[in-house]
């Protein structure tokens, strides 16, 4: 899937855009507790040590941004 600029975002700016916490992004990258990534590779990687997220992923678990 190719992806425009504007939809692949930090863990920061989804967390602000979606009005949750910064650590529950992450998260969603990289399980908690024993749980597995609730975001797939196609939605989520690290780049350097920001992790990266798109439009997409957020929308499938949190709907559509306010």
């Amino acid at each position: 899937m190719k992806y425009e600029f504007e939809d692949v975002m930090t863990t920061a700016e989804a967390a602000e855009r979606w009005g949750v916490s910064q650590t529950s992004v992450k998260h969603l990258c990289t399980g908690v507790q024993g749980r597995p990534p609730r975001l797939t590779n196609e939605e989520c990687r690290k780049s350097g040590r920001t992790w990266l997220v798109t439009r997409a992923g957020m929308e499938r678990l949190y709907g559509k941004e306010q």
